[in-house]
């Protein structure tokens, strides 16, 4: 494929996008949403399920970051939440079928290694114990390097992990001053030892460009550290710069302004022609991946899905989600914990669910969510196929849709044959913008969305 992009395009298309995590989006939950309804659909669901649970600390704040966090350095703090995910996973027992199995665990944070080793070994076995977990179970969980001991990776490895995503960002030291995590390259190459020891079978790295002092210069040396760590999949995030919401974001000026649109399209073009190629697959958006493994596999077979932990496999499975602002999906529902970590051990300690909100899923939401699933993970679809997945004649249902990409497929995004819709490269990075043509609920314009590069 052809790594280099047309600035002028990228320019054109960069607006705020959604990066369909879910369909719909979160903007779309609602306070309002039946707690009873939301509940009922997990009691109606068969299958497996894929469990995510936050594990929300973290001992110092990355200025970038925009995730759900709580910053502390008290690891005795760890101790009542631990306590409050047992007692939510067994509220929630009662409500899922018997037989269902776990064919997917993830830890997510914050940084899930924040917990001392004992404390992460109390937080696994309490899911062994309430949950049986298929044969071939897809176990990962994110790292934190600075925080890392290698008691941390035994356990996960005792309890079945068999993943691991580890946080880079960048490896310049002056762009580690600059958003508040220094990071040395040798601990990198000493985490990534230790995960290879111990079996790790997929480890992920993850990068961001658009950082305050990134040049295509520094760029190239984080590149080049970051292929000499042999990891198995990386994700290239665009910095999303959103002080409104994330006000330590604000800190990040310090060092000087943030890179121009063209200065972050050069770092965007050059972490596409260095990582294709050295060899990894372009899955998309901001996602690569060795051939040979699970994720390539999956897009080439249809089975890959994207949630809110990104590219992931086994699509079809349920999501239960515990802990503090996390996102369960069923298959007609999504419904989200509570933000405040007050309210949410309020919750369960009077022997509620925390969900705070959620939507349920209309015929129209049901048939639209599939179709951008598809384009988001396979990259092309087959009107037949998709015909007979949504139950409806493809291209009669969706001629709008599909009229509106004129402008798209003269600008190479896309290529439209008579039984298939193919994007190519580019489109693979704005896939985001493909997608919207079939959200019934996007709003032009809207600022929540992050831009699309």
């Amino acid at each position: 494929m052809s790594a280099h992009f047309d600035t002028a395009l990228l320019r054109k298309y960069d607006r705020p996008a959604p990066r369909y995590t879910s369909y719909p989006t979160a903007l779309q939950f609602s306070a309002e949403a039946s707690r009873e309804a939301l509940l009922a659909e997990l009691g109606a669901g068969e299958g497996p399920l894929s469990l995510y649970a936050h594990l929300p600390f973290c001992e110092s704040l990355c200025w970038f970051c925009a995730c759900s966090t709580f910053i502390t350095r008290n690891r005795e703090s760890a101790d009542p939440y631990i306590a409050a995910l047992e007692r939510e996973m067994d509220i929630y027992l009662p409500l899922i079928k018997e037989g269902r199995q776990v064919e997917q665990l993830h830890f997510g944070g914050g940084s899930p290694n924040f917990f001392t080793p004992d404390r992460l070994d109390r937080v696994c076995a309490a899911i062994r114990e309430r949950f049986s977990f298929t044969s071939d179970a897809e176990l990962s969980v994110e790292l934190e390097p600075r925080l890392l001991e290698i008691e941390h990776l035994d356990i996960l490895r005792n309890h079945g992990f068999n993943r691991a995503s580890i946080g880079i960002q960048d490896s310049d030291p002056a762009v580690q001053e600059a958003i508040h995590r220094v990071q040395p390259v040798e601990m990198n190459l000493r985490v990534m030892g230790w995960l290879r020891e111990r079996g790790f079978n997929s480890v992920n790295v993850d990068l961001m460009y658009g950082l305050p002092g990134q040049t295509p210069e520094s760029y190239a040396r984080t590149l080049d550290h970051v292929l000499s760590l042999e990891p198995d999949r990386v994700a290239v995030f665009s910095y999303a710069h959103v002080p409104w919401m994330k006000p330590a974001q604000k800190n990040l000026l310090r060092a000087g302004p943030l890179p121009g649109a063209e200065e972050k399209f050069a770092l965007l073009n050059l972490a596409v022609e260095r990582l294709t190629g050295a060899g990894y697959v372009f899955i998309g958006l901001d996602h690569f991946a060795r051939p040979d493994d699970e994720l390539c596999k999956a897009q080439r077979e249809g089975t890959m899905q994207r949630n809110f932990q990104g590219y992931s496999t086994r699509a079809g499975a349920e999501m239960l989600a515990v802990g503090v602002t996390s996102i369960a999906q069923t298959r007609r529902s999504y419904r989200q914990n509570y933000h405040s970590l007050e309210k949410y051990y309020e919750e369960i300690a009077a022997g509620r669910l925390p969900v705070e909100r959620g939507v349920l899923l209309s015929e129209d939401d049901l048939l639209r969510r599939t179709v951008i699933m598809r384009v988001m993970c396979d990259v092309s679809l087959d009107y037949a196929a998709m015909s007979a997945l949504a139950g409806v004649d493809f291209k009669t249902h969706f001629a709008p849709e599909l009229a509106a990409m004129d402008e798209m497929e003269a600008d190479g995004l896309l290529k439209r044959h008579e039984d298939r819709l193919e994007i190519t490269p580019i489109g693979r990075l704005l896939v985001r913008n493909i997608a919207i043509l079939f959200d019934r609920h996007f709003k032009s314009g809207e600022k929540r969305h992050s831009r699309s590069v």
